[in-house]
């Protein structure tokens, strides 16, 4: 990473420039920009195709309310890659000459909305999703009665609506987005911040990250931990609680995804809400993060490409050739001896007790 020394726009533009930049190369940047947006598309587009194919194959509510909340996680982020990705590629070709083409500052009002929306959805989103599959699991009449179709389309709205009101309040309180340091995107004030509103912005896109991914952690670990219950208990195998087991290894994936990606920037951005900016190091703190949270869109879709049930048998299968048939009991043997084991049992349970002992045989005796 290198400094640019190049000349900087005179301060009077509109103040959209920060004296001090950072950046990569040029040429590079926009390389990897181009293939990032690229590889986000077609697998956003690729994870679409199957959870659609996969909701129109399961029409149970359990199952059919998670594939909503996941399909809308997908296209959130398709849209993300597109839109921001789009607006970058721009700016890079442009040259990043933000005076040239973005005088009244609208272009960077836009990207700043788009970034805090297409940032913040996501993690709501995947909050959202643990949530709706804890009391599926811990309140299935209660999630069959109340979780259906009409009410998940609500609950998406309003995680919409509550996205965009989050990245529409520096606008609705007079305070535009600003051009960071380096010049290829907007964000909050990150530098020389000057008074509370700034800091505010910052520590509340931050908490709500934050907020998001604990209440994804609490959700998940309770869901978990009664799935354990249940299996342990009962000792039988179910459709429905394969379905539950398939849906919460996703969520656990999405959630490490979410927490290595983002937790980088939202601490960075929390830092700087308490201590302010700091000029070269806040810039590279700051871009660095910002890269970390880029690929929490391009990992997402893998999560559903690849942890689906058909890829985890195959998985499963590969894994038992390679260490060998007896090393590993198999699943559909083990199945079947559990459901044989359970049927003998009921089936001496509701015998009479004459049947229950084995009659003996005649013994004779002589006269």
């Amino acid at each position: 990473m290198s400094v640019n020394t190049s000349k900087q726009p005179p301060s009077s533009a509109a103040g959209l420039l920060t004296n001090t930049t950072c950046q990569t190369e040029n040429r590079l940047s926009v390389f990897f920009s181009v293939i990032f947006m690229t590889v986000g598309i077609l697998s956003n587009s690729l994870a679409i195709a199957i959870l659609m194919k996969a909701y129109q194959r399961f029409r149970q509510k359990s199952k059919a309310s998670f594939l909503l909340f996941a399909s809308s996680l997908v296209i959130t982020d398709l849209f993300g890659h597109l839109i921001n990705g789009a607006i970058a590629v721009f700016v890079y070709a442009s040259n990043k000459d933000w005076i040239r083409f973005d005088q009244s500052n609208v272009l960077c009002s836009i990207f700043g909305i788009c970034m805090v929306f297409f940032g913040l959805c996501p993690l709501f989103l995947g909050s959202v999703m643990a949530v709706e599959r804890c009391i599926g699991v811990t309140k299935p009449i209660f999630h069959s009665t109340k979780m259906t179709s009409k009410h998940v389309k609500i609950m998406l709205a309003c995680v919409c609506l509550f996205a965009i009101f989050i990245a529409m309040l520096p606008i609705l309180g007079l305070r535009a987005y600003e051009i960071q340091a380096t010049r290829t995107w907007c964000f909050y004030r990150t530098e020389h911040i000057q008074d509370w509103e700034d800091r505010f912005y910052i520590l509340l896109f931050s908490f709500l990250g934050f907020l998001a991914l604990g209440i994804s952690f609490v959700c998940n670990a309770i869901t978990g931990i009664a799935l354990l219950r249940v299996k342990f208990k009962t000792q039988q195998h179910r459709q429905g609680r394969s379905h539950h087991f398939e849906m919460i290894i996703q969520l656990l994936a999405i959630m490490c995804v979410s927490c290595i990606c983002w937790s980088p920037f939202l601490v960075t951005m929390a830092s700087t809400g308490i201590s302010g900016g700091d000029s070269l190091e806040t810039c590279e703190r700051v871009l660095f993060a910002l890269r970390m949270a880029t690929w929490n869109q391009i990992l997402d879709p893998w999560v559903y490409i690849l942890l689906r049930r058909a890829v985890l048998k195959n998985l499963y299968k590969v894994a038992r050739r390679c260490c060998g048939v007896r090393a590993i009991i198999s699943l559909h043997a083990w199945e079947l001896s559990s459901i044989k084991n359970s049927l003998k049992v009921a089936a001496i349970s509701e015998s009479p007790p004459t049947e229950r002992t084995s009659p003996q045989p005649p013994t004779f005796t002589g006269q």
